[in-house]
């Protein structure tokens, strides 16, 4: 089977580049397996992968390559297939959109597999007759605006599938969008083993990793671990990643006397080996469309005590076997659960334990396992039954409607365009 992966820059650092370039090398064990990015902005990707996995790009944004597209007219006109309400619009052009459409209308593969919203409108409007179209949501369906949420409805019919990160999701798909036809299935992202050895449990370290974002709230983690400070002074905090908060974090960190407890790490590629040294993984988001760094902490053999935010925590997180859930935005509620196991060695060792049987079910092989089951079912829907030839009917005479509604818009506003540059 040929598997095509749709990314938007597979050359940047983030869970959804990591994560696809996870699942993508597990599938090459037994398929031929392509990852396409939208974008290139450096030589290499960050991110290592198997070289039976062949990456290639549509738009080159490196200055000093020969095919650099920058200057291209098209790529400063603004984006009409790409959804103006997803997060990345400002990043997408005419350019962008008429290579996109020319990838997908003559890819060579058996399955396409888009990775965020507005590359899933691309794939299920432009997509040629034949391959099986298969949308990624990596963030949660309450992130998306009204707006998005509207288009994404308008189009998303016509894809095969579209498979979230955690159940919870998937039920809200099911309940909220109309997607008559489409399969929609949770499956978890991919994360693999360490190489590095698992955590002995000896070192007097909590450990978070991820953007310092807001939506991290490491400022409620901070205040907690003033608390833990308070009982068990031996013990300390690394926070690694980078982001726009860091100022105010270190403002924090000095206003309470924690610069000798507290530490902001920085970003760390790759990060196992600083779980490793930790003792105890802290997650203290208000939203989680996954949690990512839960699994990982977890295959390095650490217990998490994360808030019970939406959606991933609680579907990763057997609360009180392998990691402690503690309630969202609760700065005694965080301290407590940290030192819950800062306190107690032996249940401490034996979730560290459980963590790390437990999040084998994570492993590429698995995750890559369950898409093939996806494939093939999807495959066999789609084949010479009756009904597979009337609902493939159907997504084409959907797909042409929806093609002809967006040209008389795009017309439109193209003549809108002129008048307003001759009035």
């Amino acid at each position: 089977m040929h598997i095509s992966f749709l990314i938007h820059n597979a050359y940047g650092i983030g869970g959804t580049i990591r994560t696809t370039f996870n699942l993508a090398d597990a599938l090459a064990d037994h398929h031929d397996v392509e990852v396409v990015s939208v974008f290139r902005h450096r030589d290499e990707p960050v991110f290592a992968h198997d070289p039976r996995v062949r990456v290639r790009h549509l738009v080159d944004l490196r200055k000093d390559s020969p095919g650099y597209d920058g200057e291209d007219p098209e790529h400063r006109a603004r984006a009409r297939v790409f959804p103006r309400a997803e997060g990345r619009y400002a990043q997408y052009s005419a350019l962008s959109d008429r290579r996109i459409a020319a990838h997908l209308a003559t890819v060579e593969a058996d399955v396409v597999v888009g990775t965020r919203p507005g590359l899933n409108v691309h794939l299920a409007r432009q997509t040629r007759r034949g391959p099986l179209r298969v949308g990624q949501e990596h963030l949660t369906l309450d992130s998306h605006s009204a707006a998005l949420r509207a288009a994404l409805r308008a189009v998303y019919p016509c894809l095969d599938a579209l498979t979230t990160t955690t159940e919870a999701d998937a039920r809200a798909y099911r309940g909220t969008m109309r997607l008559p036809g489409v399969r929609i299935q949770a499956v978890p992202n991919p994360v693999p083993a360490p190489v590095v050895e698992p955590a002995d449990g000896s070192g007097k370290w909590v450990v978070a990793a991820g953007r310092l974002a807001p939506v991290k709230r490491y400022d409620l983690l901070i205040r907690a671990f003033d608390r833990v400070r308070g009982q068990r002074p031996d013990w300390r905090l690394r926070i690694y990643g980078g982001g726009k908060q860091k100022e105010r974090l270190r403002a924090l960190i000095d206003d309470l006397d924690l610069y000798n407890h507290v530490y902001l790490m920085g970003p760390a590629n790759p990060i196992e080996p600083e779980w490793a040294k930790g003792s105890i993984a802290a997650v203290t988001s208000s939203l989680e469309s996954f949690g990512m760094t839960i699994v990982e902490a977890m295959r390095c053999g650490l217990p998490v005590v994360s808030t019970d935010c939406p959606h991933g925590p609680g579907e990763i997180i057997d609360n009180g076997v392998d990691g402690r859930l503690v309630e969202v935005g609760n700065v005694e509620a965080i301290a407590g659960g940290l030192l819950e196991l800062i306190n107690d060695d032996a249940l401490r060792h034996r979730m560290a334990v459980r963590a790390l049987q437990d999040s084998a079910r994570f492993d590429p092989a698995r995750i890559a396992e369950r898409y093939e089951s996806l494939f093939s079912g999807l495959s066999r829907r789609s084949g010479p039954s009756r009904l597979a030839r009337v609902r493939e009917s159907l997504h084409r005479t959907r797909g042409a409607l929806l093609s002809g509604a967006y040209a008389v818009r795009d017309a439109a506003g193209r003549d809108g365009l002129r008048k307003g540059r001759t009035a």
